[in-house]
C-alpha cells in the first residue's frame, strides 16, 4: 500500500526528490523530447517512435537522478503519481512556478 493517499499529497515529496535544477532541466528537456516524439509517432504513423519517447523521457530523468539528486526516481514506487508529477512539473515550469 502507498504511504501517499492523493497525488496532493505525493506532489510535495515529488518536488523534494527534484531539488536540484540540472535534474529539473533534464526532466523538462526529456518530457519536451517525448512530446516530440509522439507527435512524430502520429505523423507518421509508427508506433515505434513511442517507444523512442520512453527512452527519451525515462532515459533524461533518470540521468537526472542518478547523477545530480543521487536518489532513486519515484518512478519504481509510484508509477502513475511519479508520471503524473513529471506532467505537472513541466507545466509549473512553463507557468513560472517552478524555477527552471
Amino acid at each position: 500500500m502507498s504511504r501517499f493517499a492523493s497525488f496532493r499529497e505525493f506532489y510535495p515529496f515529488y518536488l523534494s526528490e527534484h531539488r536540484h535544477r540540472t535534474s529539473r532541466r533534464l526532466h523538462f528537456i526529456g518530457s519536451c523530447g517525448v512530446l516530440a516524439l509522439v507527435a512524430l509517432a502520429i505523423v507518421r504513423a509508427n508506433a515505434w517512435w513511442l517507444l523512442a519517447a520512453l527512452v527519451c523521457g525515462y532515459g533524461f530523468a533518470w540521468v537526472g537522478h542518478f547523477f545530480f539528486e543521487k536518489n532513486r526516481p519515484a518512478t519504481f514506487k509510484h508509477p502513475f503519481y511519479s508520471f503524473l508529477g513529471d506532467w505537472v512539473m513541466f507545466k509549473d515550469i512553463v507557468t513560472g512556478k517552478i524555477r527552471f
